[in-house]
């Protein structure tokens, strides 16, 4: 019964390990999009929706683990030599899983500092086009106001 347990625990650490390939996957392609000079925000989202249908996969798959592993937990405790093997492989899968979640934050971090410097661009930019329209309403009132005083004066001469 334990051994079906033990196997049910390395497939979940297995499911989560692909899971992660597949969200630094993600993050690869949200770091090339952000690199880009025009840069599609429709496909960031989407990049972002897909890791977050994967990371409610990995929550999921992280109760599960939990809730088994504390019912053989006493099982494995006591009877240590007997699953030696699988406890092994266990193990295994718990240091890449978890090697994997740290690549991924670190990930993370540096597609969050490319995000926030484009929008600081993206800032500027909107903030000098303001300006230009600004100042290019300024210009035409200014050509209209002296268009109007022309025509004034042109009125009180004749």
């Amino acid at each position: 019964m334990i051994e079906n347990y033990l196997v049910i625990l390395e497939d979940s650490l297995k499911q989560k390990k692909t899971i992660l390939e597949e969200i630094a996957g993600y993050n690869v392609m949200q770091e090339v999009l952000l690199k880009q000079e025009n840069m599609s925000l429709e496909k960031f989202d989407e990049y972002v929706d897909k890791k977050d249908t994967l990371i409610q996969k990995i929550v999921s798959l992280d109760e599960g683990f939990d809730s088994l592993y504390e019912k053989v937990r006493e099982q494995l405790i006591s009877n240590k030599d007997s699953y030696k093997e699988q406890i092994a492989r266990i193990q295994q899968l718990i240091t890449e899983v978890t090697e994997k979640g740290v690549k991924i934050q670190t990930q993370e971090a540096r597609n969050r500092d490319l995000l926030t410097a484009y929008f600081s661009k993206e800032r500027a930019s909107l903030k000098r086009g303001r300006k230009s329209s600004k100042a290019a309403l300024g210009y035409y009132q200014n050509l209209s106001k002296a268009a109007r005083e022309d025509a004034s004066t042109m009125d009180m001469k004749k």
